[in-house]
């Protein structure tokens, strides 16, 4: 009977232990992680030295003789009330002149930087990469265990923002 019952607690402990952690009142409060936005910008296009806003959506990434480089969209502050576990998981997405997206970026957050450099290293930010605007929108990230409400928050950014730029796609210069 007691071994049947230590079986038991190992199967319920293990499936506890792929479960999200409930915090503790105790834990440590979390900590703001400060993403600046023109890194991300830079980091898809290093030689852009502007970025204008062009409607409610999209910002134009502009090179030193105000061509365009590309696109940018970001969920500030759209969706202040989609919230990670933590608080606010904001995005960007930039894509390139024919509405390819070349990154998918969380702007400054409150979500636990282990959790977020897991996602990272799965290519969870990468699902979208590669992908049209309209192609992003049939992504459905599953399968990422320990940071699944902040996966949750990050792809309903996400979603917003192909929903309401797709439909507001700026004219091209």
């Amino acid at each position: 009977m007691f071994k049947k019952f230590l079986i038991v607690l190992v199967l319920f402990s293990s499936a506890l232990h792929g479960q999200e952690r409930v915090r503790d009142p105790k834990d440590k409060k979390p900590v703001f992680h400060e993403v600046s936005n023109q890194d991300v910008v830079k980091s898809i296009y290093p030689e852009a030295v502007k970025v204008e806003k062009v409607n409610d959506y999209w910002y134009r990434v502009l090179d030193t003789e105000n061509k365009p480089l590309g696109y940018a969209m970001s969920s500030v502050p759209y969706c202040l009330n989609i919230k990670g576990y933590n608080n606010h998981t904001p995005v960007m997405i930039l894509t390139d002149k024919k509405w390819i997206i070349k990154k998918v970026a969380l702007l400054s957050n409150w979500e636990t930087l282990s959790y977020i450099r897991k996602l990272e290293k799965k290519g969870f930010f990468n699902l979208w990469v590669g992908k049209t605007l309209s192609e992003a929108k049939s992504v459905k990230p599953d399968g990422y265990t320990g940071a699944t409400m902040t996966v949750v928050a990050v792809t309903k950014n996400v979603d917003f923002l192909l929903k309401k730029g797709g439909k507001a796609l700026p004219v091209k210069n």
